[in-house]
């Protein structure tokens, strides 16, 4: 007793001690991981993070235990359950997250397995001999013998993704020495100050981050200037649409200032306004045209004294 007492208790210490170091915990499924693998992944975790395993029980235990004095451990509770373990990390999270999924090995199919995605039988030679034909038409494959040998004729989805791995499957798979799974650590949850979310929000870039953002506000904008409730994202529109109607007034009316005569005199004379502009217009033009007249002149001036001396 006082032996299991006194690792539980080493146990507690430690994942106290990662809370309070690291701010971010990757909370991991570790279903089919060989010890091989783990030792691999805490390897290439190292210096960036530490990998903790243990018991559901002692695991939840010990966090209740810290709630008192850190409610925020509550949210993980919900998340300790299965084969789960802890990677704590202070470093980017993509890069940590990219070296916890990268670890990944191919495995045979088991009978009862569930299929993690699509397996595929692909067409071609098999080796076998025709008289295992009768084992192929079992699970409706198509064949054909050629050479001596049974030839799949085309490709077949042999289980579909989420459903159970059978015993003719399995034995199929192996027969044709098809590891169609991988296993390796997978990624439930992440804890980051105080707050859990999936792991695929760590898929948002900033580009996508801002352009939701931008929607939003043009959404709360549009809102607030149908329903004439001020907020900060439709003020300036609000103040630019009172300017223009002050300006409708203006226009209508005696009422004036001085930065709206210049436009109350173009309203009233566009004829002189009018006339000024093309003029300005034209003269770029005109001064552009004298020096391509001047070179096409210059060339011919050229020509003529390049061919005269070579007759002369």
């Amino acid at each position: 007793m006082g032996g299991k007492s006194a690792t539980k208790a080493g146990y507690f210490e430690k994942l106290k001690s990662l809370l309070d170091e690291y701010k971010t915990i990757f909370i991991v499924s570790v279903d089919n991981v060989s010890s091989q693998q783990m030792h691999e992944i805490r390897h290439s975790l190292r210096g960036e993070a530490v990998v903790l395993m243990g018991k559901n029980t002692m695991v939840r235990r010990a966090l209740k235990g810290f709630i008192a004095e850190n409610p925020e451990y509550e949210r993980l509770l919900p998340h300790v359950k299965g084969n789960v373990g802890f990677v704590f990390t202070n470093g980017d999270l993509k890069s940590v997250r990219t070296k916890i999924l990268s670890n990944r090995i191919a495995a045979p199919a088991r009978a009862g397995a569930i299929a993690p995605v699509d397996v595929y039988v692909p067409a071609g030679n098999t080796g076998m001999e025709p008289g295992k034909t009768s084992f192929f038409q079992a699970l409706g494959i198509p064949t054909k013998i050629a050479r001596g040998t049974i030839e799949i004729t085309s490709d077949l989805k042999l289980v579909e993704a989420g459903g159970k791995v059978g015993p003719s499957e399995a034995t199929l798979l192996n027969m044709l020495n098809i590891s169609p799974f991988t296993y390796g650590m997978g990624i439930t949850q992440v804890y980051d100050d105080g707050q859990t979310f999936s792991p695929d929000i760590l898929d948002i870039d900033d580009e996508r981050l801002i352009n939701s953002f931008t929607s939003a506000i043009k959404t709360i904008t549009t809102i607030s200037l149908a329903a004439n409730y001020p907020t900060l994202p439709s003020v300036v529109h609000s103040v630019v649409n009172g300017y223009k109607k002050v300006l409708a007034v203006a226009i209508g009316t005696e009422y004036s200032w001085p930065e709206i005569e210049e436009l109350k005199d173009r309203i009233a004379n566009p004829e002189a306004y009018a006339a000024a502009a093309p003029v300005a217009a034209a003269a770029p033009a005109a001064a552009e045209e004298a020096p391509k007249e001047e070179a096409k002149e210059e060339e011919e001036e050229s020509g003529d004294e390049g061919f005269g001396g070579l007759f002369d």
